[in-house]
């Protein structure tokens, strides 16, 4: 086991080699970092909330949202159901209550049809957090009168659905600010965590991501009245806001074309006024080339988060599927309306419950006193394995250990690892960890020396016996390791990512680094007593 060609030798010190590299990159500034080749390492590791300051939220999905966007689907889902029956179904007393909506059939016979035709609308509940089995609504009927109800299990379904497509909207709106590595996670049912290291605006991160974004376009009814109290069946009152001024429009509550089509948003400059150009996919492109053509000379408004930014008149038919958004923007609001168009819509409006921002100062205190810990450890280690095992053994294991750090933080560094201290933690237990292999190791030596056997034979059994120990202690813990971050989340993971890394590392430097160094100085001293 001490012979060593040359390849391995070759091999171990390219590794050694790389991990310096690969850590170099975290002593230089960014402006030094940017000047290194492309064909060099150059990235470094990324510094979590804690130490490098930023904006903490926790937000909670609207329940009551939801719901009322389900029952609205419903109830518009109902009325084109009921009228597509032939002959169509006469039905009055659209009342909608919380998660349940109710109405009459006139004619008593078709009652049951219509009660069929309701259940056609049911969406299976697929199962996940707090979701069990079933459908998503129940139909029920007393006489003429048919009730719809959201079950307990599709309410969950909704608010799970709902969860996940705010955590995906949210990480596309952090990204085109340029966050590096946000921890976006949820917690519970219906609420998201959100940590973007680096933001020192908790106010403009709130402005971004809490704003639902929901655009839609929508014909307007130039029928009906605008200063009604309640706009007609089938349509909705909107307000646009000019001049300081609200002026109510009547809107069919039908969407034409919707925001989930739009594919790209940029801010440009019409008549040297900031606006926002939008692109439409190919099947956004379809419907809004068709409802310009079908309308041409009626007001089309475009509406964000029920207030209309403006309503232009259709002078002719659109076919590029594009346009641009006028509102009086400022460049500031321009280029925010833009992000959020680009990011998407959240699913439904969320309330941030709680917000905070950790200053860079507090950052800088966690590092300088992860810093003096981690230099404590390390020297306390190095002194104590020079003391017990000697210049010799005591040195290669030494030089293991730094070795070690070397490969941990090449390793986090290529895989943009956010580092915490939690993180920094996990690098100090491993400073004290990297060395138990050697410790295992020289323990056997001194052991087989005692017994009588020579120098290279004493080494040879040290490093053969004390392999499967090693092997056997690193797994135990690299199991632990996976557990905790399959099980755990945000700073727990960033401790089981290192830990994971250094027990890696450290039985690469122990049972290969350690090894070879001692098999070369055996070797070229070929000492007749060895002391351990």
């Amino acid at each position: 086991m001490l012979f060593f060609a040359r390849w391995k030798i070759a091999t171990i010190s390219m590794v050694c080699l790389l991990g310096i590299l690969l850590t170099v990159p975290n002593f230089l500034d960014q402006e030094a970092r940017q000047s290194i080749p492309g064909w060099l390492p150059h990235r470094s590791l990324n510094l979590g909330l804690d130490l490098r300051g930023g904006a903490h939220m926790l937000m909670e999905v609207d329940r009551q949202d939801v719901i009322h966007q389900r029952m609205e689907d419903l109830e518009d889902g109902i009325r084109a159901e009921l009228a597509k029956a032939e002959p169509r179904i006469l039905r009055s007393g659209f009342i909608v209550e919380g998660a349940s909506v109710r109405f009459d059939v006139r004619d008593a016979a078709r009652v049951e049809e219509a009660r069929d035709l309701v259940r056609g609308l049911a969406t299976p509940v697929t199962g996940g957090l707090g979701v069990g089995g079933g459908n998503d609504i129940t139909v029920s009927t007393d006489g003429n009168r048919i009730t719809v109800e959201l079950t307990e299990a599709g309410i969950n379904q909704l608010l799970s659905t709902a969860v996940a497509k705010v955590i995906e909207v949210i990480r596309k709106r952090i990204d085109e600010l340029g966050v590096t590595e946000p921890a976006i996670q949820r917690q519970g049912v219906d609420r998201v965590i959100v940590q973007a290291p680096g933001v020192r605006d908790s106010k403009e991160l709130r402005d971004i991501i809490g704003k639902p974004a929901r655009m839609t376009f929508h014909l307007v009814n130039t029928a009906a009245d605008p200063t009604a109290e309640h706009a007609p069946a089938g349509n909705v009152k909107r307000f646009e806001e000019r001049d300081g001024q609200k002026i109510p429009w009547i809107l069919n509550r039908k969407v034409e074309v919707a925001g989930d089509d739009l594919v790209d948003a940029q801010t440009t400059f019409d008549q040297g006024q900031p606006v926002v150009s939008f692109r439409f996919n190919a099947v956004g492109a379809r419907k809004f080339a068709k409802v310009t053509q079908e309308n041409i000379g009626k007001p089309f408004a475009i509406v964000l988060d029920d207030k209309i930014i403006s309503a232009p008149r259709i002078n002719g038919a659109i076919l590029q599927g594009s346009g641009i958004i006028t509102g009086g923007f400022s460049v500031q609001e321009a280029n925010q309306l833009a992000l959020l168009l680009r990011a998407g819509a959240l699913p439904a409006n969320i309330s941030i419950l709680e917000e905070r921002t950790v200053g860079p100062d507090l950052g800088a205190d966690s590092i300088a006193a992860g810093e003096i810990a981690s230099l404590i450890s390390f020297a306390a280690v190095i002194v104590y394995m020079a003391l017990s095992y000697g210049l010799v053994f005591g040195m290669a294991a030494n030089i293991a250990l730094v070795m070690n750090l070397f490969l941990i933080i090449g390793a986090l560094s290529v895989l943009q690892a956010t580092l915490t201290m939690p993180g920094i933690a996990g690098i100090v237990l491993t400073i004290g960890m990297a060395v138990d292999a050697n410790v295992l190791i020289f323990e056997r030596i001194r052991e087989e020396l005692a017994a009588g056997r020579s120098p290279i034979n004493a080494v040879e059994a040290g490093f053969r016996r004390a392999f499967v120990t090693i092997v056997d202690s690193n797994v135990t813990t690299a199991f632990a390791a996976l557990i905790l971050f399959a099980m755990g989340s945000g700073p727990v993971r960033g401790f089981a990512v290192t830990m994971f890394l250094g027990i890696i590392s450290s039985m690469f430097t122990a049972t290969l680094l350690t090894r070879m160094l001692i098999a070369i100085w055996l070797r070229r001293r070929r000492p007749a007593r060895l002391v351990v």
